[in-house]
């Protein structure tokens, strides 16, 4: 079988979307590796983050040849990019991140699209008018001309149902992943060595995220005000939210307690996860909510929010809280802190609970999909 991605933000995204797409051409290409997979990309960025991309034998960059596709590459990865998929004999193409090119619903191609969130619907004031007008009408045309829809949650899945008005039988929902590296524990070596390199406090809470409204970090700022002395990591970067956080940190003088850390390796990143006493997670609204995995794999505590898809990344032993009270953050805090029997319980089970989302099984649910639409 041949199958084609989108691959835009596998090679050219570091975050999000960038990791879902890496980590589901990673599986497919490890676990079925009788098939070829072809990554369409505009450009390519060569880093430690997608060096595998080409390092396997099943898998083959294409990128725009003709003078106009390379002039033109987001023409060409909105639509002229069909004439490439229909030369490769491509089988089935999947749109990693809400797109698929005009006009391949006219070949024999079967499409799938990947639907991570509808924030911008949500919750249009986070957003410009004009983006939420071109994300509404992309995603929208996507989810009308494919032939399967991955909902990564099953929020995504009824956000897509009242929004889009979607069959609900064309819609399957495949949970995430998270990159391999944070299944396995880090020596001691490298974690002493990240500590260092970094200068990480001995004990300290984590945050990963973009640092942006909807992440919410100034409600884990303002919740450190009432937990005297407790140092806070935060992994991630923004800009508007970003300065009103160092305002905040500013003012109420919490540089010493909070180090921000951005552009680490995903092993460091494994390693900073590993060290922490516990996550705090609450954003206010997301597709699914990656860090939560990563730190159950990393055998971490995790408090995150009630509302939202996160109780389907953090199971049963996840602490829940309002992501907007600080008085439930604080206790929240303080009972993980206070009970070794609860953090056993809590790295235990989580661990437990993690293992629904392990690389063999994304692999084979994204499989099933395709195998869905192609009668293999």
């Amino acid at each position: 079988m041949k199958i084609g991605f989108d691959a835009k933000r596998a090679f050219l995204n570091t975050t999000g979307l960038g990791n879902y797409s890496r980590d589901a051409i990673r599986v497919l290409s490890h676990f079925f590796p009788e098939n070829k997979y072809f990554l369409f990309t505009p450009k390519e960025h060569q880093g430690n983050n997608v060096s595998f991309l080409n390092a396997r034998a099943n898998t083959f960059t294409r990128t725009p040849k003709s003078f106009m596709s390379v002039v033109f590459k987001s023409y060409w990865r909105s639509k002229r990019v069909v004439k490439d998929l229909v030369a490769d004999k491509i089988d089935l193409f999947h749109g990693l991140s809400h797109e698929l090119p005009l006009g391949i619903e006219k070949t024999d191609i079967k499409t799938v699209v990947s639907i991570h969130d509808l924030i911008f619907i949500r919750y249009p004031h986070l957003f410009r008018a004009i983006d939420r007008k071109i994300y509404y009408k992309k995603f929208k045309s996507a989810c009308d001309r494919s032939d399967k829809i991955i909902a990564v949650s099953n929020q995504t899945k009824q956000d897509i149902i009242e929004f889009f008005g979607i069959p609900e039988e064309k819609i399957v929902v495949v949970y995430q992943g998270c990159n391999d590296v944070f299944h396995h524990e880090v020596s001691a070596q490298i974690k002493r060595d990240v500590q260092k390199k970094y200068n990480l406090p001995e004990d300290y809470i984590l945050s990963v995220g973009s640092i942006e409204e909807r992440k919410n970090l100034l409600t884990i700022l303002k919740t450190l005000l009432e937990l005297p002395h407790q140092k806070l990591v935060v992994i991630g970067d923004g800009k508007d939210y970003k300065m009103t956080c160092d305002r905040f940190i500013d003012t109420h003088n919490l540089s010493d307690r909070v180090l921000f850390l951005n552009g680490i390796d995903s092993q460091e990143m494994a390693a900073v996860y590993q060290n922490a006493q516990m996550l705090i997670y609450p954003s206010i609204f997301e597709g699914f909510g990656i860090p939560i995995l990563e730190a159950l794999f990393s055998k971490t505590p995790v408090i995150s929010s009630k509302e939202g898809c996160f109780v389907e990344a953090g199971g049963s032993y996840t602490k829940y809280i309002d992501p907007l009270s600080v008085h439930e953050m604080k206790e929240a805090v303080l009972d993980i802190q206070h009970s070794t029997d609860l953090q056993n319980t809590m790295i235990s089970k989580g661990f437990e609970y993690a293992q629904n989302f392990t690389d063999r099984k994304i692999a084979t649910n994204l499989f099933q999909v395709y195998n869905s639409l192609l009668d293999v």
